[in-house]
């Protein structure tokens, strides 16, 4: 993948192609990223720009097929007496034998690691035994989220982990000398289903091999080993910008200019959202949430407990997604009460969604709607560490009903 294949993000680009070219890279990088932003693909594009051989000449001068291990300038740490680059290359070259490899992701030193599960009871399985799957859902869906990944697995209602054997394997394959390119680089997407698995890669990102670079690409900073953290350097990434989403919708999804910046506008930032926007998969959410409360508020017992049997049925990465949609409309909820109805961002957004929201704000002001925030929160965070759906759906109905029946925040759970 080329960082012109990138979504937008064209300081965090200029950002990672600086490091390289003055001698400024770090041997572990973290790219935080939100869901939809792009740490993925932005991960897979410099992964590619690291091993392009034209991109090594302008470092070098040299041919690096003649140079694998030879005395040519190290990428990672500080020589004072190195020489400046050629030509400053913004992007890889994507015809060299190095790029041709990298972006049908067969390049021989570069390695991937994600969230992988049993195929059967007894298994200990790691990332190279779904490679195939993987490079199917990069070409897909490179913008995809962990939910995403695991039902192109047809995970169900399991949750996908970055193992010990796993974390085995990349020791293994990080000892060894590299094949084709002076450098090898490991990509390891979604670092927070690692768990203290991970302590078992400390001596490696501590001291790692020569020419040895790690990307791990994180959605949520505070699920990672602290001693992770602390040996990485950090590069944010941002959401997107509007403009940005609008003009890949237009390009790739063969939509209206207006119809893209409606659905760009009500994104946030995050390009898998407006896709998911575009295909209508929240229609079904939003009528689940009016069942909800309708239950809560209005029908009673009985129809709470039909609809939680229901949901309970649905899988743990189901009501997660679920949880989050709920959460989107009433972060909304609050940006429309200080937007108001008439500004730009309220007039683009779809009826039923704005009807939706101007009864929540009708119904909770701005107080309720951030004890609710925190409940979802919660209840998501539970949800991926196996709490039992029934009971937690049960409780948090409650803690719903407090917080809207009595208008008032409730304490933690």
């Amino acid at each position: 993948m080329l960082f012109a294949d990138v979504i937008g993000q064209n300081e965090i680009k200029a950002q990672l192609t600086d490091m390289v070219q003055h001698n400024r890279l770090s041997h572990a990088l973290l790219f935080l990223a939100k869901e939809g932003t792009g740490g993925l693909p932005l991960s897979l594009a410099f992964a590619q720009y690291i091993v392009c051989e034209k991109v090594q000449r302008s470092l070098t001068g040299n041919d690096i097929s003649s140079d694998l291990f030879g005395s040519a300038p190290a990428l990672f740490d500080e020589e004072p007496g190195r020489q400046q680059p050629i030509e400053i290359l913004s992007d890889a070259c994507g015809i060299c034998s190095a790029c041709t490899k990298a972006a049908a992701l067969v390049h021989p030193d570069i390695h991937y690691s994600y969230p992988v599960l049993p195929k059967k009871s007894g298994d200990k399985p790691t990332s190279t035994d779904y490679i195939i799957a993987w490079r199917e859902f990069i070409k897909q869906l490179p913008y995809g989220n962990l939910y995403d990944w695991l039902q192109s697995i047809n995970a169900e209602n399991r949750q996908g982990n970055i193992t010990a054997e796993e974390c085995n394997d990349i020791i293994r394959k990080l000892s060894l000398k590299t094949f084709e390119s002076k450098y090898k680089v490991l990509i390891m997407w979604m670092p927070e289903m690692l768990g203290k698995e991970g302590n078992k890669l400390l001596k490696l990102i501590e001291e790692p091999p020569p020419n040895t670079l790690f990307i791990l690409v994180a959605e949520n900073e505070s699920l990672i080993l602290p001693t992770i953290l602390s040996r990485c350097q950090l590069v944010k990434i941002p959401a997107l910008d509007n403009r940005s989403i609008a003009g890949q919708l237009v390009a790739k999804a063969g939509i209206d200019e207006e119809q893209a910046r409606q659905l760009a506008a009500i994104s946030d930032g995050n390009y898998r959202e407006a896709l998911q926007q575009l295909n209508h998969a929240g229609e079904d959410w939003l009528q689940l949430i009016r069942e909800w409360l309708n239950a809560i508020l209005k029908n009673g017992p009985i129809a709470l407990v039909k609809w939680i049997d229901e949901t309970s049925k649905m899988g743990r990465e189901k009501q997660k997604q679920f949880l989050r949609y709920f959460n989107h409309l009433v972060e909304m909820a609050v940006r429309i009460r200080i937007l108001g109805e008439e500004s730009e961002w309220a007039q683009s957004l779809p009826f039923t969604e704005k009807d939706f929201i101007l009864r929540i704000n009708k119904m909770a002001d701005i107080s309720q709607q951030e004890a609710i925030v925190e409940e979802l929160d919660k209840a998501s965070y539970y949800i991926e560490r196996n709490a039992n759906a029934k009971i937690l759906f049960h409780a948090l109905s409650l803690k719903l009903f407090h917080v809207l029946r009595d208008k008032a925040t409730v304490k933690p759970w």
